[in-house]
């Protein structure tokens, strides 16, 4: 059985656990054995952290496959899916670990599975190094619904760095096949919105510190929208541990989603929270893309998998999403191009992802 495992080398490109998520899932739908050699190489602790592990863990479980080496600081996994199934599926990091980088491992296996699925997903919600979990309910969920599917992502309890103990339960039904998207025009921006949000023991003083600080950033650049960032206080039984943050969306004519977020830590001034989420969003709606820099790379196992053409405007490509291609490409055989978009302002660095999908289907429906 050996001489047929895939081959990847963990420590290339972006060199992180993202290698370990893209690969693992499409070794899970396409029933392919797999080895992940040198996990993390280049990072400050290599190895598997315990957030990795339990993307591992869940994939694991959701398709009765065989995990060997999933240990924290492991180097070197070998896995061998089984069957995709639904139901319910628990993956604890018992850490800060992002919730979100859990749904991005396990989403594209249960879209798959033979019926439908639960995914309990325990750990932080707002974590550095990851997108927020509102950043998932307002952008990538409406964005990528788009592919033909739906799912339910209800946050049961909000939690921070450093203990996590966040809860998001997400539910998803199995679909036959992914249709392709078409992500080209940017159209005008018509609205801004977002939250800031503080929990724990800060005061709701600093949500609205970050919201007034991220409005003045925004007004100096678009002046004639209305921007309502709502400063929230979390629920003291709905959020564990003490944390701070803000997401700001803009939404256009066309129904792109683009957004700027920021988290709050010790030391750090609200102001410059708000500002750097404002900073953010800008720099995203400069490029002229369709897509910001935390969705590009998000949408690439989902282009490979649809039917048919998949293309997508942004901006630069970022490394995570130079990292999913490869790898997307090395396991599919899913074909994609990147090429300069040909623009009228040639001051916008903006590129067109295209993707010739392989049009999996489902074979347990």
């Amino acid at each position: 059985m050996d001489g047929d495992r895939v081959e990847i080398d963990g420590g290339i490109m972006e060199g992180g656990g993202q290698i370990l998520r893209v690969s693992t899932a499409l070794s899970c739908l396409l029933g392919l054995p797999l080895r992940v050699r040198r996990i993390r190489a280049g990072r400050s602790q290599p190895g598997l952290r315990p957030q990795h592990l339990s993307g591992l863990e869940i994939v694991r479980d959701l398709c009765d496959g065989k995990l060997n080496g999933g240990e924290i600081g492991s180097t070197e996994i070998t896995f061998t899916p089984g069957k995709i199934k639904g139901g319910t599926h628990i993956a604890d990091t018992k850490t800060a670990g992002s919730v979100c980088l859990l749904m991005q491992v396990a989403m594209p296996c249960v879209l798959f599975a033979a019926s439908p699925s639960e995914l309990h997903l325990k750990g932080g919600t707002n974590a550095e190094m990851a997108p927020q979990i509102d950043y998932t309910v307002m952008v990538f969920k409406p964005i990528v619904e788009k592919f033909n599917f739906t799912f339910n992502c209800d946050i049961k309890r909000r939690g921070y760095y450093p203990q996590g103990g966040g809860e998001v339960v997400v539910q998803m039904s199995p679909v036959k096949e992914l249709s392709p998207i078409n992500l080209t025009e940017r159209g005008t921006v018509t609205k801004i919105y977002g939250r800031a949000f503080v929990a724990g023991a800060l005061p709701i003083k600093l949500a609205k510190d970050m919201s007034a600080a991220a409005v003045r950033c925004i007004r100096r650049e678009i002046r004639d929208l209305y921007i309502n960032i709502q400063p929230v206080r979390e629920p003291d039984d709905q959020a564990v541990g003490t944390g701070s943050g803000i997401i700001i969306v803009a939404e256009t004519s066309t129904g792109c989603l683009l957004a700027g977020s920021s988290l709050g830590k010790r030391g750090k001034n609200a102001d410059k929270v708000g500002i750097e989420a404002a900073e953010m969003l800008l720099q995203n709606l400069k490029h002229g893309g369709t897509v910001d820099d935390s969705l590009q790379d998000q949408l690439i196992i989902f282009m490979a998998l649809a039917k048919g053409v998949s293309r997508v405007k942004s901006g630069p490509i970022t490394l995570h999403t130079q990292t999913a291609i490869h790898f997307a490409e090395q396991l599919t055989k899913a074909k994609f191009t990147v090429t300069k978009s040909e623009e009228e302002d040639t001051s916008n660095d903006t590129y067109i992802i295209e993707c010739q999908g392989i049009g999996m289907i489902n074979p347990n429906l």
